[in-house]
């Protein structure tokens, strides 16, 4: 996920559109193992209910719903199974089985202590492993943040397993020519950047945000327009600080998301910490080096993207120019939605309008 320097809108682009889009265009032991049936609590979403699945070598908690064609729902950073609750029921009540796990290193899947566990090999193989647990053999594979990263790279390893892919925030253009890391420090060199900061030694970031799980989820959780607190870190460069002190405190809650669903996934970083999530950072470069075999393939499958008009993760593209971007890429790219004035939090930020374009690209398939 994104976020500010200074805290106004306008810094959360500074920061990072220049930098950002080369992270929408790139493709052991466990530690703190909390996979067992007895920590899982009822689901406190009506008609989704939990269980635990053997996959690709994981014990993975999935939120599920509903029978039919299997859809299944990869999440981002730093997010949860429940970032989907307005899109469980409404695809099973449309009659689909609805599969959404608590990813590789999140809430009560395990989590491998091998940072090189989290490269985009182990994370695709997971997404295949939902699906031999489950006896399918194929799937409609839906991912956002993080999530999507994981969704295009699957596809595209294992193109004979997904029937159909929907993509939110972050867009997919190809392999990029050079390791995102290394464009990253030449562009940011001693200032601040949050995918540095995630590839710092000595798991800095995770010690400050397992320290105040709701003061870095509670300003991250926000709209582009929701008011804040002045930050209490302006100095750009990094020696100043983290990250939270950066992102002023929020004024309130935005309308789209109630303390109830605030206390719920900080409850969920309470349980797990942020190491498993920042991890997937960790493997920047490590996925650029695996992934020359994707040089020049393209996703075969029939493609949806959406994102909201003001996320940052799109750098203010519109939508010819992601078309143009995705189409480098894919083989059948059927739209790309953008939802008015909505951040980057799409499903989250505008339910109706995302489920009437996932719906209206599902029923034309």
């Amino acid at each position: 996920m994104a976020t500010d320097n200074r805290v106004t809108g306008s810094a959360l682009v500074r920061l990072l559109t220049a930098t950002v889009f080369l992270f929408c265009t790139m493709s052991g032991q466990l530690w703190g193992q909390q996979g067992e049936t007895a920590m899982s609590s009822e689901s406190p979403v009506a008609g989704v209910t939990f269980r635990f699945i053997q996959a690709n070598g994981l014990n993975m908690r999935i939120a599920e719903a509903g029978d039919g064609p299997l859809i299944l729902l990869a999440h981002g950073w730093p997010e949860s199974w429940y970032s989907w609750r307005h899109q469980i029921t409404m695809l099973a009540d449309a009659g689909y089985h609805v599969v959404a796990p608590d990813m590789r290193g999140y809430g009560e899947t395990d989590k491998p202590a091998n940072v090189d566990d989290y490269d985009i090999v182990h994370l695709a193989g997971d997404m295949v492993g939902v699906l031999d647990a489950l006896g399918e053999e194929t799937a409609i594979l839906v991912g956002h943040d993080w999530g999507s990263i994981v969704a295009w790279n699957t596809v595209l390893l294992h193109p004979t397993r997904f029937s159909a892919l929907i993509a939110m925030s972050v867009p997919y253009g190809g392999r990029v020519r050079q390791s995102p890391m290394e464009s990253w420090r030449a562009a940011y060199g001693e200032n601040f950047f949050y995918i540095l900061y995630h590839n710092e030694p000595g798991a800095v970031a995770e010690a400050e945000y397992d320290a105040d799980p709701r003061g870095l989820l509670s300003r991250l959780y926000l709209s582009p327009t929701s008011p804040r607190e002045p930050a209490t870190i302006t100095d750009p460069h990094r020696s100043a600080g983290g990250w939270i002190g950066r992102l002023g405190a929020p004024l309130g809650l935005p309308d789209w998301l109630t303390e109830t669903d605030l206390a719920y996934v900080v409850s969920q970083f309470e349980k797990a910490g942020f190491r498993g999530g920042v991890n997937y950072y960790r493997n920047f470069h490590r996925n650029w080096e695996i992934t020359e075999n994707l040089e020049g393939v393209k996703v075969q499958v029939p493609t949806l993207f959406i994102a909201g008009s003001r996320d940052i993760v799109i750098a203010g593209a519109n939508k010819a120019q992601l078309t143009a971007t995705m189409s480098r890429a894919t083989e059948d790219l059927r739209d790309v939605v953008l939802i008015p004035e909505i951040g980057h939090w799409v499903q989250q930020e505008a339910p109706e309008q995302t489920n009437a374009a996932m719906m209206k690209f599902l029923n034309d398939l």
